[in-house]
Parts: structure tokens; C-alpha cells; sequence
């Protein structure tokens, strides 16, 4: 059997694939031999590749990349570009060994790119301001201005509608980013914009005023772009990509990235927004300091306060819960906590009870999931989550993964499973929404911190 993780966090060493023979002529794979890396081509954007809260590079197609790098045996470099006609030209002029960012598969770049296998399905979408009069159809777009990106697959499907409303009339830019076209469409300054689905569904939470009008097109496919003398390196490619598929590879990179993302509400969202500049700085220096001394993103801290209490140092629940934290009363005994409602006592003592849970997460839990692990344990018992763990075992879940782990554990609110388990029922859909609410909290709020550093 081939184990299911062979690295910490998201990262496999895929060590069943070897290449084939043939591969020994492929200038492309012995150009990645050579040189011992993987370069990569992309874009900065939440959806590809970007610097996370630790000045760690993070994103989709990052995280799929150096996968691939690492079946490879290799390391990888990235090649940051600011559009796509820059991007397809590199690649095809051999400047790296393949374009992770996003890219449609589409007809008409068929014709002058090699792709290889597409691994996410996407539609792409009208957005317009949600108080401005949205558009039904696409006669009702005729008069409205329209902002895409230059060289992209929006323009290829606005060329074809032309063709049948000669009206139809757009804008485009190279000079702009996609995240930077919508805060434009955010702020007015232009009626509507055209994006893939899954780059408008982390885009929402930060630009909450936008809304999706209708959809544009079919179905369609994103891929890897590859050099034109890379068939060798495209079979290996997509014999990974079946192997990851098998491994879970995407699964568990797709739930990272948009496993949350679908619980966005435009009013949460308004209100979470304004807490950051209204609330947020009576308690930042405080979290920051508890963070320090448990190193912990101070960011997930806040964030999870806010699930908790939503910044209100004074919250009390029906249960008796107090504090930033919400802490009961034998919680805050055994962290040492004599007043709840005193905001940096509150935060040391949730800090330090997730800290504790951090500790006793088995040591086989992927390095980037203890802490979702532990969330969980803060939240439903730890002893539910040794539960949790043992019947995904019984069901040929991995225990050792949240991906696996958030499938499972609404199963113990089940009588047919729970019976037949030590410490029996358990809200375990609880955790679940709870964990992904404070990933949610923190994904937004970074941005947010982001935004407000660069003016």
C-alpha cells in the first residue's frame, strides 16, 4: 500500500513514479535534472502563489507545484509575473518548465500552448457591485462598463458574444491585476468585471460588496501551461496528477483553499470587517504578546476570539462562558484565569489551553494540520477527538489529516457510529463549522491588515 502522506503539511514524495524510459531524450526533464529545481511560472494572487502571514509563500498553485518538485526529487523556484501575455511568452521561449497560475485550457490558446491535464473545473462569472442595478443577461451588460484582464479567457468568450450583441463593449488592462480590478468594481469606479468562479470565490470575503450576476460560459478547465518540447514531461505530469488524485493530494490542497470559503454571509462579513478597525485595536497588542510567548499566529488567536465572542470582552453566554475567549469557569480555574473578563487574562487562558491541546495531538498528525486538530479538541473534548480518529481508521479515513478528520467527525452526533464508541456522542459537526469559521476569520483578516499597510 502506498502510504497516503510522505511529507509534513500538504507535501508527498510521490516515490512510486519513475520516468520512463523514453523521458531520457526529453530536453525538459533533463533540464530539471540539471539543475536540480523545478522553475515555475505564476502570478501574485490569492489563487496562485503569495506571501502568507509568516512571509511564507502559500497559495494553490504553490502548493500543487512543489508537490510536483518534490516527486521529482527537486527544488523549485518561482518566476513572478505581473500578466499573462509575459507568462505564455516565457513559457514558450523555455524561460521555465511550467506556468502554474490559474490558466484556462480554452481552444484558442490550444493552438500555441502545450497544457497538460486539468485538474479544477470553473465557470466564469459576471461581477458587478451588489447595490448597483445587476445585469440579467447579456444584452442587459450592453450598457455597462466592463473591466478584464488583458490576454485572458474572459476575452476570448466576450469576443465570441460580440459576434452576436456587435454593442458589447469592454475595457482591458495588463497593468492591473484581477484582485486589483475588483476593488475597483468594489468601489464603483467600474460597473462590472468578468472572473473564473474560483478566483471570485476568495476574492468575496474581502471584497464583500461584490456579487456574482450570472455566469458567462460552459465549464471549463484549468491546467498547467508546459514548453512546446515537453510531451515526455507532460505524460509524467499527468501520470502525477492520477497519482495525486489517488493520494488525495488535491482533495487535501483544494480544502485548504476553498474548503472554508463557501460559508461567506455579506453581513458577517460587513460587520467582521468593521470590527477590525473599531474593536480589534483595543486588544491587538494583547494578542500579539500571548501569541509570542505560544507561538502562535496572533492572527488565529484574534480569530478565534472572535468566533467566540466577537471581540466583546464582557460576552456571557447561556452556558455561563465569559470573556474574549469565552472561557467556562473550570477552564479559567485550570489555566490560572481569576477574571475572565479581564481581556489579556481571557487570551492567556485560551492561549494556553489550545497550546495544551497542541501538545497532545499524536505526533503521526500532519505538521500543518495540529493546530486544526487542536482547535478541535478546544472545542468538542479531546477525548471525542481520539473518537473521531479511531473511526477513521474503521471507515479507511487517515487520522492523521483534517481533510480526512472533517468528514468524520460529524459522524459522531450518528447513533450507529457513536454506540460502538469509548466516549459516545458528540456535536462533531461543531468543530468543523468552528474551525472553519476562525480560518475563515484569520484569511480575512490578514488581507484586511494587508490592505491597510500599503494605505
Amino acid at each position: 500500500m502506498i502510504p497516503r502522506l510522505m511529507k509534513p503539511l500538504l507535501f508527498f514524495i510521490i516515490s512510486v513514479f519513475i520516468l520512463i524510459s523514453c523521458s531520457e531524450s526529453d530536453p525538459v526533464i533533463n533540464d530539471i535534472r540539471r539543475q536540480g529545481k523545478l522553475i515555475v511560472l505564476t502570478l501574485n494572487a490569492p489563487t496562485t502563489y503569495y506571501l502568507g502571514g509568516n512571509d511564507a509563500p502559500v497559495g494553490y498553485e504553490y502548493d500543487l507545484s512543489t508537490a510536483l518538485a518534490d516527486s521529482l526529487n527537486v527544488a523549485t523556484e518561482y518566476k513572478i509575473f505581473d500578466n499573462l501575455e509575459g507568462l505564455l511568452t516565457a513559457i514558450n521561449n523555455n524561460e521555465g518548465h511550467i506556468v502554474a497560475a490559474g490558466l484556462t485550457q480554452t481552444e484558442e490558446r490550444e493552438l500555441t500552448h502545450l497544457f497538460g491535464p486539468s485538474y479544477k473545473a470553473v465557470q466564469q462569472q459576471l461581477v458587478c457591485h451588489r447595490r448597483s442595478r445587476i445585469p440579467k443577461d447579456i444584452s442587459d451588460m450592453l450598457s455597462r462598463s466592463l473591466l478584464i484582464i488583458a490576454d485572458s479567457s474572459y476575452q476570448e468568450t466576450l469576443l465570441a458574444l460580440q459576434k452576436e450583441y456587435p454593442e458589447l463593449k469592454w475595457e482591458s488592462t495588463s497593468e492591473l491585476s484581477t484582485e486589483q480590478v475588483l476593488g475597483k468594481v468594489s468601489r464603483k469606479e467600474v460597473d462590472c468585471t468578468v472572473v473564473d468562479s474560483n478566483i471570485f470565490t476568495l476574492n468575496r470575503r474581502y471584497f464583500p460588496a461584490l456579487i456574482d450576476a450570472f455566469p458567462l460560459s460552459e465549464q471549463q478547465n484549468l491546467a498547467w501551461v508546459l514548453p512546446p518540447n515537453a510531451e515526455h514531461f507532460k505524460q509524467y505530469v499527468s501520470d502525477w496528477f492520477v497519482q495525486s488524485e489517488k493520494n488525495s493530494l488535491l482533495s487535501i490542497i483544494n480544502e485548504r483553499y476553498y474548503g472554508y470559503a463557501d460559508i461567506f454571509d455579506f453581513y458577517n462579513n460587513h460587520v467582521f470587517l468593521k470590527r477590525i478597525k473599531t474593536r480589534l485595536p483595543k486588544y491587538e497588542a494583547k494578542f500579539k504578546k500571548v501569541a509570542e510567548q505560544y507561538q502562535i499566529p496572533w492572527t488565529l488567536l484574534a480569530a478565534q476570539s472572535y468566533q467566540e465572542s466577537g471581540w466583546n470582552a464582557r460576552a456571557r453566554s447561556h452556558t455561563g462562558v465569559r470573556g474574549l475567549m469565552m472561557l467556562t469557569q473550570t477552564t479559567a480555574k485550570a489555566m490560572g484565569i481569576k477574571k475572565r473578563i479581564d481581556p489579556l487574562q481571557s487570551i492567556k487562558g485560551g492561549a494556553k489551553y489550545l497550546d495544551h491541546m497542541l501538545t497532545r495531538v499524536p505526533e503521526d498528525v500532519v505538521a500543518g494540520d495540529r493546530i486544526w486538530f487542536a482547535l478541535a479538541a478546544y472545542n468538542v473534548g479531546f477525548a471525542h477527538l481520539l473518537d473521531a480518529r479511531k473511526l477513521a481508521r474503521e471507515l479507511g479515513k487517515s487520522p492523521s489529516t483534517w481533510n480526512d478528520m472533517r468528514e468524520v467527525l460529524p459522524l459522531l452526533s450518528q447513533k450507529k457510529y457513536y454506540k460502538k464508541l469509548k466516549y459516545g456522542y458528540a456535536r462533531g459537526a461543531e468543530p468543523v463549522k468552528y474551525i472553519d469559521r476562525i480560518r475563515y476569520y484569520q484569511d480575512v483578516l490578514v488581507n484586511a491588515l494587508q490592505q491597510q499597510s500599503q494605505g
